[in-house]
């Protein structure tokens, strides 16, 4: 009770989400499965203003489900620059296209289906800005890096879902667990790389902020 009393408090006290993007997420919530995957009115605000203060020039998202998350980051993007949104599941599409077609940020956004991490390589996409990764959760070091030697020095990767439902501080995870096996060996891996600095908020059910070192 105190957990949602919070979040409806949060809610409150934080810019609303536009009647375009509530639409989109009450979409969502009846006619996909796993709507609660999408980022939702506080996660999408923090995006949007994660993406303001990075001031990217190239973005690119790993994960568009229903494409909450690809609008919050438009939102913020400076004229010129653009989103490279990518997403495995070819069956979402039919779904998802239309409502960034019909959005105030079509021409910043670039839809792209099938695997990230066959086609970020064969696009050649380099000097990355921001990264915002929430795709299936076994594959996250593999994601990354993909991805680190790609971003430009000083550039961002934002991890979703790195607490994983609480599920990351359980001592035994079972072998059958893939999803929380792979992001409990992201977090270990992130721990203990040199390479980048790192914060986990416990915004949702968590997001890491990444930095490239210079």
């Amino acid at each position: 009770m105190a957990i949602d009393c919070l979040d409806q408090y949060i809610r409150d006290h934080i810019d609303s989400e536009s009647d375009f993007l509530h639409s989109l997420w009450r979409d969502t919530q009846l006619r996909l499965s796993y709507g609660q995957m999408a980022s939702g009115h506080i996660q999408g605000r923090l995006l949007k203003m994660l993406t303001c203060m990075i001031r990217p020039r190239i973005a690119v998202e790993l994960g568009t489900f229903s494409g909450y998350s690809a609008l919050c980051i438009a939102e913020g993007l400076e004229e010129g620059a653009v989103l490279h949104t990518f997403e495995k599941y070819d069956e979402q599409e039919d779904f998802t296209r239309p409502w960034f077609e019909k959005s105030p940020y079509a021409d910043k956004i670039r839809f792209h289906v099938g695997d990230a991490l066959t086609m970020i390589p064969e696009m050649g996409l380099s000097d990355i800005d921001m990264a915002f990764v929430d795709a299936d959760k076994r594959h996250y070091t593999e994601y990354y890096e993909m991805l680190l030697p790609r971003m430009r020095r000083g550039g961002f990767i934002l991890a979703d879902n790195t607490l994983w439902y609480g599920h990351v501080v359980e001592e035994n995870t079972r072998k059958s667990d893939l999803q929380t096996r792979g992001i409990k060996a992201f977090n270990d891996m992130l721990a203990r790389d040199k390479r980048v600095e790192k914060v986990i908020v416990p915004v949702r059910d968590g997001l890491t902020l990444i930095r490239v070192k210079e």
